[in-house]
């Protein structure tokens, strides 16, 4: 069995969470579980002898403050944070207020660099720490209907790449997970929200994405329970990966996206490197 490390999972009161907890606990680490509703984790996970379960609000600084000197009063250090906290606003850019807009950067982007930044200083002065977010295929790739989504995933892997040469030389690693479809509630009411329709000629498609996402609730190809023992093998690691593409058909966008990407710069080559100033 590894070392044993500590752990901090955010968003561990359902979905992908849950299993996180699980997984680190069985792998004999110490969880501390955060979530918005303290009483929800503890129910979604039960009781164990190195597991903390806090209350943490990703967008609040103070939750963040409190979640971390909690871990460290009680299990010494944080070795390993996942983000893992996040929503859905699922609608076409003009439908989406710009109230839903601003919850999901808030959630899924600021939220997370509010619990790095309160998980750094225990890293820092350790000289070791590893920290995992959780992306998505959106992550890599735009998709409609995913405006506001991918935005707050693509700002995420920014921030997240720039991260790591910052924080490398303190001996912090950093992942950028990005799943496929996975299995999980991501898709249920208490995850995803729907753009009011309010502009007609959106009204096909409109339909057409919302019944496809209902129609993938419960039967995304991707199993959760793997991807959490996937993360703990990818914890162990010397050298962790700066990316993890996780299940097939993120394989697939990964793969796209590259020969996209590799088409576009060979199709404007010529005037892309012709842009040089010349001196006279």
């Amino acid at each position: 069995m590894s070392t044993s490390k500590v752990w901090v999972i955010t968003g561990a009161g359902r979905g992908m969470g849950v299993d996180f907890v699980r997984a680190a606990l069985a792998a004999g680490h110490k969880v501390v579980a955060t979530g918005r509703n303290k009483e929800a984790v503890a129910k979604a996970i039960g009781d164990a002898e190195n597991l903390l379960v806090a209350k943490l609000d990703v967008t609040n600084p103070l939750d963040a403050e409190r979640a971390v000197k909690e871990a460290v009063e009680r299990f010494g250090t944080i070795d390993v944070l996942i983000n893992n906290a996040a929503n859905f606003y699922g609608g076409f850019f003009e439908e989406l207020t710009l109230d839903q807009i601003e919850s999901q950067l808030r959630t899924v982007l600021i939220g997370p660099m509010i619990v790095t930044r309160a998980v750094l200083p225990v890293m820092r002065k350790q000289r070791s720490g590893h920290i995992i977010s959780i992306s998505s295929g959106a992550g890599i790739s735009g998709f409609e209907f995913n405006s506001a989504y991918a935005a707050s995933k693509f700002g995420l892997e920014g921030w997240m790449e720039s991260l790591q040469p910052e924080v490398s030389p303190f001996g912090i690693h950093t992942t950028i997970v990005n799943p496929g479809m996975f299995r999980t509630e991501f898709l249920t009411k208490e995850s995803a929200t729907y753009a009011n329709p309010s502009i007609e000629d959106y009204s096909d498609r409109r339909a057409r994405n919302q019944d496809a996402y209902n129609a993938q609730n419960g039967k995304q190809a991707g199993d959760p329970v793997k991807l959490a023992e996937a993360l703990i093998k990818i914890s162990e690691n010397v050298q962790p990966p700066r990316r993890f593409i996780a299940g097939s058909d993120a394989v697939s966008i990964a793969e796209h996206k590259i020969a996209d990407l590799q088409d576009q710069v060979n199709h404007y080559r010529d005037i892309s490197t012709s842009m040089s100033y010349e001196e006279v």
